[in-house]
């Protein structure tokens, strides 16, 4: 096999346009999170948050344009959107820095406008992709929403319409950043337990992995068997800049679930997830954990996927 290009950490738009230009060739995406290049060694709250927020993670994804590996491709790439909003706002490439503190002590500083920015990027980004995946019923409805909206203002009372991409895409892996990012995507996006099982059991086994728990969440859905001939993927990731990518993809071939070697970094676990993550965990003292005390967590039975 000839390799022509590896990359590493980078974004999978800047790997999609190498291939453009490459015909015939092999790419390999190395996803990872290093948190030991912005460990923060100061005081200052705002720069220590990320100290607690990642962890050490890794995915490779070996990329091809060639015909002839089609057969054994697992996915076909149909749709990219990559939105970059730090251009045009300032509140937007401010929100996560790499500056110095008061002390010179190098760190990465997120602001409390994070989540509000995290939200109009997502809102540009699938304003971009809902034309390219949505079903035409979908497309007409948000239309008229937007048209009655302009037309008569907010005093007719029409909300704005967002999208059922259910009706389109089968799997979702959104960037696995904290219980508030993915809170928030389940209510933005009007997902099921089923939707966000994924994403939610990679938060909690591995953590914030950034951009590489995309590709875990997607081994999750191949490990339970989920993925289908014919399904549709999406991925929503997130960065400084501030920046929202989606990446659509299509199952070539159904993939075979269960655990032992095919299913990855989940081989151990994946029997024994999903399980219960209580919003507030109790803080068990040495004593309570020596007499057998767990908290509140428990196992769930797995979450039924929607028809």
């Amino acid at each position: 096999m000839f390799l022509r290009k590896i990359f590493f950490g980078t974004k999978p738009g800047l790997v999609f346009v190498y291939m453009q230009v490459h015909a015939e060739t092999y790419a390999l995406v190395v996803s990872t999170e290093n948190i030991t290049l912005n460990a923060y060694m100061g005081n200052y709250r705002p720069m220590l948050v990320t100290n607690t927020l990642f962890r050490m993670g890794g995915a490779a994804v070996l990329l091809s344009n060639r015909r002839a590996e089609r057969r054994r491709a697992k996915y076909q790439l149909m749709h990219t959107v990559r939105t970059h909003r730090g251009g045009a706002s300032d509140r937007s490439y401010a929100c996560v820095t790499q500056e110095e503190d008061g002390a010179g002590n190098v760190g990465v500083s997120l602001s409390k406008e994070l989540m509000s920015v995290a939200g109009d990027a997502l809102r540009t980004n699938i304003t971009t992709l809902g034309p390219l995946v949505l079903p035409l019923s979908e497309q007409l409805r948000f239309l008229a929403t937007v048209v009655l909206r302009r037309v008569f203002g907010h005093a007719a009372g029409v909300k704005p319409y967002l999208p059922d991409f259910t009706a389109a895409l089968d799997h979702f892996c959104i960037h696995a950043g904290g219980r508030g990012v993915l809170d928030e995507l389940e209510r933005s996006l009007k997902l099921s337990a089923w939707h966000m099982e994924p994403s939610r059991m990679t938060l909690y086994r591995f953590g914030n992995t950034s951009s590489s728990s995309l590709w875990y969440e997607l081994s999750y859905c191949e490990a339970k068997g989920r993925i289908r001939r014919g399904d549709r993927v999406w991925q929503i990731a997130f960065g400084s800049g501030f920046k929202c990518n989606s990446a659509v993809w299509k199952a070539l071939r159904t993939v075979d679930g269960g655990a032992g070697r095919d299913a990855g970094a989940w081989a151990q676990d994946i029997d024994a997830l999903p399980v219960h993550v209580p919003k507030v965990v109790p803080i068990v003292d040495d004593d309570d954990g020596a007499n057998g005390g767990d908290g509140d967590r428990h196992d769930a039975a797995s979450h039924v996927r929607p028809e």
